[in-house]
């Protein structure tokens, strides 16, 4: 029998302890909320209670509004306190966690998302989960009220417990078949093939990447960009994808694509960032973007600004300036370099933080946050911070409407009631025409205009808060991107390049220093106000593989791809399946429903197919057999996957094309000084660069060792052998 309001269990809410930013901010709940642990788990089992999990992060705004709505609420709390044994999560510190009940939430809702709230039995396993609940204090109109038909949380809580009280039998049978289900279609993905089986064909070909580009033709909205409907969100890694298909130096990828498919392509993603680079996702008056629109157009984004989001976007924003020299993406390319460069989200010992909020104080003297509040304007505001003349000709160039430009629809919590979200909605040229000046005139007026009104804001609004946790894997995507950044700007702005690299290379020797154990060479994910504990997860050191080796690239400093060398042998060591090879998400955990590991991208590129490229890299500037073997069966371990929904699964595709035409490596040879000069700058697809005057390479790569050591110029090696490059 499941006991009820257990008399002799007084919980408190211990969420004091906590170093994260988003579960410190419950503190203060009437809710009892507890930490993941051991401890917590096993109240659950001494009182036979269920666990209420809600996972979320710092800049989710549906977050804010659940812990507003419902965890502030004293009645929602006796409840919770009662009968459960709350705990709150920061998915970024524990996205092993968040993976497993995401995947149960998705598997019996068909979607998902943050917060994300979960009953599980002592025994961890979910009985009931979704995301948002709207609370005793919903603020919801009426009208999205009635349109929602979503169960309130205090009846879900009521539910639950009359449910586990009277029927916990049933609750539990269920929630183990539930289990066994998800166990099985997740050991399906895990096991789909062992090790040294053949597949009925020589594995996956090039010509998946025909029909990952057919599936995004499909998808593409040629009038506003992107490849769905709203919501719409970037995915960088597949925009990152269709821009590398015609970017292949070896021409396999082009022939069977085909030329007017692989152009079309490029152009598909340059219509999208431009796109993007003009709504309201970009913060047209600051620098960054938001994680996602809530409109197709772009136009209204949720205003949470992520570092993975900034790092991805930085690196696609790149490619298309080197492809089509288009000032617009480089400019693109500058504010969000900056954007993470600079303070807020630049942390003063090295390293990049996590996020800005969504919301905010309007002013400094309001008591209650809103959604965008930083971000937005009123027309007023215009002409009171720039004058009538100016204000009017910067309001037509950014779409600011006396009555606001966010439709009812798009704002069920009245937050936006004469607000705009700032989009650029003609060009400096045509706004000429419309009011009678010379277009030099006006592009005057913008750039000054920009200026004064990022000063009113910073002066006269509140910030957003900052998640100021140091994440490795996301500080790993930001090190890469700033690298290739700084590399490929060097001519063009070498003040700012240098600060670029600068940035990536100490946010670099920050995570070596602070967050990197030297005896065991293992990675703890998260530093504030110290080094957690949580050791790093497959993603932590995958992706900061990824940054380091593209960190070696721009700078010939072989103590980043030594780096390198040393965190791919010790991910090897902890999360290589040895059955079904890839890489599992987590290590092994008693403690954790389910073993996962995936290939399948999201908002970010999954670990496996950013580690089948480390590995391609490494075999190609280490010449190393081992690495390269890993590579393919890396790949080969999603075969069925892949070749099912490959595009599902777009950054696995580059290494499905290494793996059957190689990885071209040029070694540079001569003075160091040199050298990074020698090597005209390219989106890098199918090629590595090393300086062939490193002793320790020299040591490592018995290839590049082979090379006599006072030999100056450009050598290309593939397959065992190293020949002069015409030009490179």
């Amino acid at each position: 029998m499941a006991s009820g309001g257990d008399e002799e269990l007084r919980l408190v809410n211990r969420l004091d302890e906590s170093r994260s930013p988003y579960v410190r901010a419950h503190a203060s709940n009437p809710v009892a909320w507890q930490m993941w642990g051991d401890e917590s788990l096993a109240l659950a089992k001494k009182h036979n209670r269920l666990l209420f999990l809600s996972i979320g992060y710092a800049a989710c705004h549906w977050c804010h509004v659940m812990d507003r709505e419902s965890f502030a609420s004293p009645e929602i709390a006796q409840l919770l306190n009662a009968h459960f044994i709350p705990i709150k999560i920061d998915r970024e510190e524990r996205p092993d966690v968040d993976a497993i009940y995401m995947n149960y939430v998705q598997a019996t809702n068909g979607s998902g998302g943050w917060p994300l709230n979960v009953f599980v039995t002592p025994d961890l396993e979910p009985v009931f989960g979704g995301t948002y609940w709207p609370g005793p204090n919903h603020s919801m109109t009426a009208q999205a009220s009635l349109m929602s038909h979503t169960v309130g949380f205090l009846e879900i809580l009521q539910k639950m417990t009359d449910v586990w009280t009277k029927q916990e039998a049933r609750c539990r049978e269920s929630a183990k078949e539930i289990t066994r289900q998800l166990r099985q279609f997740a050991e399906e993905g895990v096991h789909s093939r062992k090790l040294g089986e053949k597949s009925d064909e020589d594995g996956l070909d090039i010509d998946l990447l025909e029909e990952a580009y057919q599936h995004f033709l499909k998808k593409y909205d040629a009038a506003n960009g992107g490849f769905s409907t709203a919501p719409k969100f970037p995915t960088p890694v597949n925009l990152q994808f269709l821009l590398r298909l015609d970017q292949w130096a070896n021409p396999a990828v082009n022939n069977i694509v085909g030329d007017d498919e692989c152009k079309h392509a490029t152009r598909m993603v340059v219509n999208t960032l431009r796109k993007m680079a003009r709504g309201g996702i970009r913060d047209q008056i600051g620098f960054g973007f938001s994680r996602y629109s809530v409109t197709k157009d772009w136009s209204l984004p949720h205003f949470e600004k992520m570092l993975y989001d900034q790092a991805q976007l930085l690196d696609v924003y790149l490619d298309a300036f080197i492809v089509t020299h288009d000032p617009e993406m480089l400019g693109a390319v500058f504010d969000i370099a900056i954007y993470l460069t600079e303070p807020p989200m630049a942390a003063a010992a090295g390293g990049f933080f996590s996020a800005e909020d969504a919301d905010s104080y309007p002013t400094h003297t309001d008591t209650e946050k809103r959604e965008g509040a930083f971000y937005v304007w009123t027309l007023k505001e215009f002409r009171t911070v720039l004058g009538d003349r100016d204000g009017n000709i910067c309001a037509r160039f950014y779409g600011v409407l006396a009555d606001g430009n966010v439709a009812r629809e798009n704002d069920p919590h009245d937050e936006f009631l004469s607000q705009n979200v700032i989009n650029t909605t003609t060009t400096p040229a045509a706004l000429a025409k419309q009011v009678g000046l010379a277009e030099s005139e006006v592009v005057t007026n913008l750039k000054e205009g920009r200026k004064k009104l990022r000063a009113y804001r910073d002066k006269n609004r509140p910030k957003p808060a900052l998640d100021d946790k140091i994440v490795v894997a996301w500080n790993g995507l930001a090190i890469g991107a700033l690298a290739r950044t700084s590399s490929a700007l060097i001519d063009i702005d070498p003040e700012k390049a240098k600060r670029f690299g600068k940035a990536a290379e100490d946010a670099a020797n920050f995570i070596r220093k602070e967050l990197f154990d030297e005896e065991s060479k293992i990675l703890y994910r998260v530093y504030r106000e110290g080094r957690g504990d949580t050791p790093g997860f497959c993603d932590d050191y995958a992706f900061l593989i990824h940054g380091l080796i593209d960190l070696y690239e721009a700078t010939f400093n072989d103590s980043y791809l030594e780096f390198a060398d040393t965190l791919q042998k010790t991910q090897i060591s902890l999360f290589h399946d040895s059955t079904s090879s890839g890489f599992f998400t987590t290590r092994p955990d008693p403690s954790l429903l389910l073993h996962l590991k995936s290939g399948m991208d999201a908002a970010e590129p999954s670990s496996n197919s950013i580690s089948a490229s480390n590995l391609h890299r490494l075999a190609s500037l280490l010449n190393d057999e081992n690495y390269s073997k890993l590579a393919l069966e890396t790949v080969a371990a999603f075969e069925p996957e892949v070749m099912e929904y490959p595009h599902c699964f777009a950054g696995m595709l580059d290494s499905v094309v290494m793996g059957k035409v190689g990885v071209q490596t040029v070694v540079v040879m001569g003075p160091l000084g040199t050298a990074r000069e020698k090597v005209k700058q390219g989106v890098g697809v199918g090629r590595t660069v090393a300086w062939g005057g490193s002793d320790w390479l020299r040591a490592r790569n018995e290839l590049v060792g082979s090379i006599p050591k006072n030999k100056e110029g450009v050598m290309i090696c593939a397959e065992g052998q190293c020949r002069e490059a015409m030009s490179a």
